[in-house]
């Protein structure tokens, strides 16, 4: 799987996953899609995106899921 849409710069958004170096952050994207906006809503009102670029935002979510994480409970 290839995520060479989704970018990292400190620069930008404060290093978050963003889109293709541009202030479109891969969390808006997935929280919009949650939310129920559809993929062709957001290409409207996001002229600069490519259904790509959704789609990597979809595989980037499901490979964060993937990941194990440690967990400490306190009580």
């Amino acid at each position: 799987m290839s995520l060479d849409r989704i970018t990292f710069d400190q620069n930008i958004m404060g290093g978050k996953a963003c889109i293709r170096g541009m202030r479109i952050p891969v969390s808006l994207i997935l929280k919009l899609l949650a939310g129920g906006t559809t993929a062709a809503q957001i290409l409207t009102e996001y002229p600069d995106l490519e259904q790509a670029d959704i789609d990597q935002c979809i595989d980037y979510a499901a490979a964060l899921a993937d990941e194990q994480v440690a967990v400490e409970f306190v009580q």
